[in-house]
């Protein structure tokens, strides 16, 4: 029979761990060397240094990053349209950004469920401007400081203006007797668009629906939703008022008369793509010889140049 060889213990540190056992509770934990927390601990630092090294390198695993770019026209499209996911997604596969559905509707969550259906001014403009036409006042001061009212009606489709007159003292019929004579028989316009001056009573509003116009009010103190009317008005103090002093009423309508012929048949637009409003035609030079000859419009405050056989 084999007998073992044990280690013998001896009776003083016997007697001291048997001692230490009954003072201290604990005594146990100091004979553990590494406890199962701190390898857990270790390999958890571990696995951070190693996705570090990983990124360092560009080494990065799993999914793709979507790049900010696509990001933000995922906002654009759903801010400017009342798309979801899948109309939004077809206008990315359309651009050429190779991205699934699921990725477009996880990036929408945090956007509005449904942007505001109601349509703006804006959208409502561009989409009846060939139907649309403006009117507003504006004021003009002469050397002897009378005020001069000027009452204008613009078309929105073409910026042209279908009507135009002066008065010292304007009033609800005069206006009435003026939309009489911008819009004859069979017009074009079906909507009149004009702000909440007094002058603009339900007297003038009956006129314009009885010539078969919806007459379309401003919010109050909203110049920016008749802003074809108003944008006239910048342009003409701009290339006239601010030159000229006015001496009377007669000399006013010589004025606006010489300018409004300018603007309708020279002045070129951004809105209509560089061209006037009466369709200004385009000129070819006719020969080698020919040059560009000035001609000057509203006293020479502004010309139109054409092409002109040299003397």
């Amino acid at each position: 029979m084999v007998r073992r060889n044990r280690p013998r213990i001896r009776f003083a540190d016997r007697v001291f761990w048997l001692t230490l056992r009954r003072v201290w509770s604990r005594w146990a934990e100091v004979l553990v060397i590494v406890k199962p927390e701190t390898v857990v601990g270790w390999h958890r630092a571990g696995l951070r240094l190693y996705w570090q090294r990983l990124s360092r390198r560009g080494m990065r695993r799993g999914r793709p990053v979507m790049a900010g770019e696509v990001r933000d026209l995922i906002r654009r499209m759903a801010a400017e349209n009342q798309w979801r996911a899948p109309r939004i997604h077809g206008e990315l596969l359309r651009l050429g950004f190779k991205v699934s559905e699921r990725t477009v509707s996880r990036h929408m969550r945090g956007l509005p469920s449904r942007p505001e259906s109601r349509q703006n001014w804006r959208t409502f403009m561009k989409n009846h401007r060939e139907v649309i036409a403006a009117m507003d006042f504006f004021t003009v001061p002469t050397a002897s400081f009378r005020l001069l009212y000027v009452l204008f009606v613009i078309r929105h489709g073409r910026r042209d203006i279908a009507h135009w007159n002066i008065t010292e003292h304007p009033s609800a019929r005069w206006v009435s007797q003026q939309l009489r004579e911008a819009f004859p028989y069979n017009s074009t316009s079906r909507y009149l668009v004009f702000d909440r001056d007094a002058i603009f009573s339900a007297e003038v509003a009956r006129a314009v629906r009885s010539m078969s116009i919806e007459p379309t009010r401003t919010s109050y103190r909203s110049p920016s939703q008749n802003g074809v009317a108003e944008r006239f008005i910048g342009t003409l103090r701009r290339e006239l008022l601010d030159h000229i002093i006015v001496l009377n009423d007669r000399h006013l309508h010589r004025l606006l008369g010489e300018y409004i012929g300018y603007y309708l048949k020279d002045r070129t637009h951004l809105a209509l793509d560089k061209d006037s409003p009466w369709a200004r035609p385009v000129e070819r030079r006719s020969a080698r010889s020919a040059v560009v000859h000035a001609r000057p419009r509203v006293g020479g405050l502004h010309h139109r140049y054409c092409w002109r056989a040299a003397a």
